[in-house]
């Protein structure tokens, strides 16, 4: 990173946010009740800005227990709704707790991202009841071109999420400039390092990072440009210690900035998170996240290599063309499995599909673009009744075929090679196993395993790891300090 601009001193200063005075440290959102009220208001009581999700948010019945998500109806529209219902339900409860257990201290946000279905729906629903509880929206995983104009009709702060300056400019130029009053900050996140959903675009390769310096600077350049230099920049995506970002601290060039917790955040005793999926993190080594893209949202995330992860992959290797037609004599004939469709693939692929059938690979599922997946018979029964279940939790899904746009209506398009996020992510959130599920994370997941500070299997509570993360800065900053001093005394 460049040093332009810094001075040196010791401490973390302060910054407005939302027209509070807090510490420039953020809990990242992460979706379907892995950041919830507690999560939130625990960061929040530390001084800091707490972070609930507001993407299909846990409810609870009248004893204080968990209430999982239920759905009666018949049409995929249907169940939409019945989602969005229980999702505003979680959502207002979310940000009652996270305010009781702040104390008023902090600040509230809450995440949502753009691409969930019926998100326009689920904001105005929350923010009816408890914008008065929330200081901030916070969303990403899309242009969320109208987030502007829903969060400043409830008196409500904003912060898109971006990874470039050319999104922000887009969003400001369309939007956002007319409601820059209510502009919270903006949250840069890094698009190859970030755990979940990442914002790389068609013109990044997801194999070659960009320093994100220059990616900052650029940002806040373009924000200067349209008189944005008292909105702050929320550093997120690879943030593991504020030592290790000293150089933005403090910084003319990149101006007022705060840092996002995502990863680390889940390892605290606030978060809400089982215990192991807890244990998995403090074990995982350098290389076991992968950035993929099997998501039904189209975007790149990146998560655990673990079982899941493998299982999607192996199914997209085995795999071959196929055609409606036969084009060549010596073309065979395969028969989708359940819909009995035949197909045709050319026969250098002959050896490879038999093998694949004697190995127990003989359910052959066919995809939008004109191939085939062969899987066991098993999961394709799985695959099938997932699609068939589907619930519309984003507003496009590749995987069922689910389709909001307009009319609500499910298309043939489903495509056998991703997954059903919101069985899989509820799942993990609530105890499921975390090897044969999604389990997110960002690609720092293994300093966990490195970090004396989790020696002994140890996890902070939230105010301990906010006092870590000071007390390194700290740290850091004086032991500089000391060796300019001696630097000195021998020139």
């Amino acid at each position: 990173m460049s040093s332009v601009g810094v001075v040196s001193t010791v401490g973390l200063p302060k910054i407005r946010m939302f027209e509070k005075d807090v510490i420039p440290i953020v809990e990242g959102g992460k979706g379907i009740a892995v950041s919830d009220g507690r999560s939130c208001g625990a960061w929040a009581a530390a001084g800091c800005v707490g972070t609930f999700s507001g993407v299909n948010a846990d409810s609870y019945d009248s004893m204080g227990a968990y209430a999982p998500m239920v759905f009666y109806k018949k049409l995929r529209a249907d169940r939409q709704q019945e989602l969005l219902a229980q999702s505003i339900i979680g959502g207002i409860r979310q940000a009652e707790i996270a305010h009781e257990v702040s104390s008023g201290r902090g600040a509230i946000s809450m995440n949502v991202m753009w691409e969930m279905g019926g998100v326009e729906l689920v904001l105005e629903g929350i923010l009816q009841k408890a914008s008065k509880l929330i200081d901030n929206v916070v969303c990403g995983a899309g242009m969320p071109y109208r987030l502007a104009e829903i969060a400043s009709k409830f008196g409500t702060f904003y912060s898109p999420i971006v990874s470039s300056a050319r999104a922000f400019s887009a969003l400001w130029k369309r939007t956002y400039h007319k409601f820059s009053e209510w502009l919270g900050s903006v949250v840069y996140e890094d698009p190859w390092l970030a755990g979940g959903h990442n914002g790389l675009s068609n013109a990044e390769d997801p194999l070659i990072p960009e320093a994100p310096y220059s990616r900052i600077a650029r940002l806040r350049a373009v924000m200067n440009e349209f008189g944005l230099e008292h909105v702050p920049i929320v550093i997120a995506g690879g943030v593991w210690s504020l030592a290790e970002w000293r150089d933005l601290i403090r910084n003319d060039e990149v101006g007022s900035v705060a840092f996002q917790f995502g990863t680390r955040a889940m390892l605290t005793v606030e978060s809400p998170i089982p215990d192991k999926w807890k244990n998995a993190l403090m074990n995982i080594e350098k290389g076991d996240v992968s950035l993929n893209k099997f998501s039904p949202t189209g975007f790149y995330s990146s998560a655990v290599r673990n079982r899941f992860l493998r299982e999607l992959e192996e199914r997209s290797e085995r795999q071959v063309p196929c055609s409606y037609e036969k084009e060549r004599d010596d073309d065979f004939a395969v028969r989708v499995w359940r819909s009995g469709r035949t197909v045709y693939v050319k026969s250098r692929y002959d050896d490879i599909v038999r093998e694949w059938l004697e190995a127990g690979f003989s359910a052959p599922l066919q995809t939008p673009s004109a191939t085939l997946i062969f899987v066991s018979e098993g999961k394709a029964a799985q695959i099938l009744s997932h699609q068939v279940e589907c619930v519309g939790c984003l507003s496009r899904c590749l995987f069922s075929g689910w389709d909001q746009s307009g009319e609500c209506r499910f298309s043939n398009s489903s495509d056998p090679r991703s997954f059903c996020i919101q069985k899989t992510l509820q799942s993990v959130a609530h105890g499921g196993d975390v090897e044969n599920e999604l389990m997110f994370s960002g690609h720092n997941g293994y300093r966990f395993s490195r970090d004396p500070f989790y020696a002994n299997g140890f996890v902070p509570t939230v105010q301990q790891l906010v006092d870590r993360l000071i007390d390194e800065l700290d740290a850091s900053e004086s032991a500089d300090v000391a060796e300019s001093h001696l630097k000195t005394r021998e020139a």
